[in-house]
């Protein structure tokens, strides 16, 4: 785990990155938070070349170990951010722990409800790697060298099993969807109709971006999670993005 902002902030966060993903998926977003909130990257268990658990972890089982986690890191409630799979991870232990949990904000969240496969999954993967940095691409593949190709299949039959779009329509927490308006892995279509199920009722739209949003704008997703979370009767929503009409 890495954490750091300030012991006093009003608010802590929490990252959870995507399958085979680690940290790093945070590395450029983290510091942005930090300089208002107290924030943790965690890498989950399988993920990051931590040993993987002895048993699979399904989606509600990896919820509630981040679960124990969050109450040890703080007395309040968190955001808590989600990216790619993180998204499914969040909503889950959101549903299941709300006194944990105060708010969710979800990036580029999986999978498409009408494209549950692995393959359509991966050619949209390898599509959207075409418009990530180079950096972001060696990174990605890094990770998932030290995921290793038994754990990451095991979660990646989860996630398309998971269904996220009802799960996301229960939460008692507020939620809110980020999107980078070029990620061809949550493509647009699907992104409305999930985002219609949130509290916000519309994703914050990230301009330029691809599915790893975090890195490309990170002050665009830190200022959309930070005004979105804000307590009642702060200003809200005024992030550095573009609202998608409901």
């Amino acid at each position: 785990m890495w954490s750091s902002g300030p012991d006093d902030a009003d608010a802590t966060v929490v990252l959870l990155h995507g399958v085979g993903m680690s940290h790093r998926s945070f590395r450029r977003l983290q510091p942005v938070l930090a300089a208002s909130a107290r924030v943790h990257s965690l890498d989950l268990p399988g993920f990051a070349g931590l040993p993987s658990p002895r048993r699979d972890l399904t989606v509600r089982q990896m919820a509630d170990s981040v679960a124990v986690l969050l109450r040890q890191l703080s007395e309040r409630p968190v955001v808590l951010v989600g990216h790619s799979m993180g998204a499914q991870w969040a909503v889950e232990c959101a549903l299941r722990h709300p006194s944990s949990v105060h708010a969710v904000a979800l990036i580029g969240p999986v999978v498409d409800d009408h494209r549950r496969s692995l393959i359509a999954q991966a050619l949209a993967l390898a599509r959207d790697g075409l418009r990530e940095p180079p950096r972001t691409n060696a990174r990605v593949i890094a990770d998932y060298l030290r995921t290793g190709v038994p754990w990451f299949l095991a979660q990646v039959r989860h996630m398309l099993a998971y269904p996220i779009e009802e799960r996301v329509a229960r939460l008692g927490a507020a939620s809110l969807i980020i999107w980078g308006s070029r990620d061809l892995v949550a493509e647009q279509a699907r992104v409305d109709r999930l985002a219609a199920r949130t509290s916000r009722r519309a994703p914050l739209v990230v301009p330029g971006a691809p599915h790893h949003a975090a890195r490309t704008d990170p002050g665009a997703v830190a200022c959309g999670i930070l005004s979105f979370s804000a307590p009642v009767g702060d200003p809200a929503g005024r992030a550095p993005g573009r609202e998608r009409e409901s």
